[in-house]
């Protein structure tokens, strides 16, 4: 049985087919195949970045319960608890661990408290050199560290040139290596990651509830204790916990400016090259557990007070 003809138009001419049913059958398909994209693929290539970035810190965790054969921990010999029975069994290593939590603390609460500060004068009020001070913020997080630690080290060194002539200047203009300077290196460059992480929770932030609050007769201390800082804690706390990471592992400005005192990074980096303790892996275990644990620890605070926001009065 032959197949109709197609229809013919006044002019003789055949019609052409309906293209749109092809475009919508092409159409289905890539949806298809979009959806095996996101059920398959970005998972698997997920997963596989995931386990790129913590296999270094599986390693680390794993021959932290090592016995290692000699005074290098490189390759597996036996289970042992050793390690953590005793993790400060190596000359210096308290000194310089203790030295580590006293910057990184010092650091975080001086450094948070200043970004916090900057983070809403540049948000909140216009001034003159407002874009250069924006400008400037960004120079110690684009600024290799080596540039950093070498300024920091010229301007350190120079104001301790000065000693001669300490009876016409003030003592807190000079400055010896030590614990001192690390401390001010690291309040440097921490500050800028806390303005960056505040100020974005900042510029989300509805100015609207601050003028309801004055409405209601609150002052501006009343105005930020009750409404403003509440609403941007998780960005303060967010840029405290990013601060404590990068100062307590912080080695090329600390090296720069350490003189004769040693922070963990630096101890390492000094014993390394004699040997390789099963305590570092021990320490730097604790240290991930702990900054671990500050993170969920401010996800539970956070998933907390939002619910607690949603819960009828």
């Amino acid at each position: 049985m032959s197949a109709d003809p197609l229809p013919l138009p006044a002019d003789g001419q055949p019609v052409a087919a309906d293209p749109r049913p092809a475009m919508a059958a092409q159409e289905r398909r890539s949806r298809r195949a979009l959806r095996r994209i996101d059920h398959w693929v970005l998972p698997a290539f997920t997963v596989i970045a995931i386990t790129y970035l913590l296999l270094p810190i599986a390693v680390m965790i794993v021959y932290s319960f090592n016995d290692p054969i000699g005074k290098f921990n490189y390759q597996w010999n036996e289970f042992s608890l050793e390690a953590w029975q005793h993790p400060l069994d190596r000359p210096g290593l308290p000194d310089a661990l203790l030295n580590s939590i006293i910057v990184a603390v010092v650091a975080t609460l001086a450094s948070t408290v200043l970004g916090t500060l900057i983070a809403l004068a540049l948000t909140r009020y216009s001034f003159r050199g407002r874009s250069a001070t924006n400008l400037f913020v960004f120079v110690p997080m684009a600024a290799p560290e080596v540039v950093l630690g070498a300024s920091l080290l010229t301007l350190f060194v120079g104001s301790a040139s000065l000693e001669p002539f300490k009876s016409i200047i003030p003592s807190g203009l000079l400055f010896p290596l030590g614990l001192n300077t690390i401390v001010i290196a690291h309040i440097m460059f921490c500050i800028s990651f806390v303005v960056v992480t505040v100020r974005a929770r900042i510029q989300g932030f509805d100015n609207n509830l601050e003028q309801a609050a004055a409405d209601l007769y609150a002052n501006e201390w009343q105005t930020f204790w009750r409404v403003t800082f509440p609403l941007i804690f998780p960005g303060i706390l967010a840029g405290g916990l990013l601060a404590f990471s990068l100062s307590i592992d912080d080695f090329i400005v600390t090296d720069f400016s350490s003189g004769q005192t040693s922070t963990f990074p630096i101890w390492i980096w000094t014993t390394i090259r004699n040997s390789l303790p099963p305590q570092v892996n021990v320490i730097g275990t604790i240290i991930f557990g702990v900054a671990v644990g500050l993170v969920l620890l401010s996800t539970l605070i956070g998933r907390w007070r939002a619910q607690r926001a949603l819960r009828p009065s």
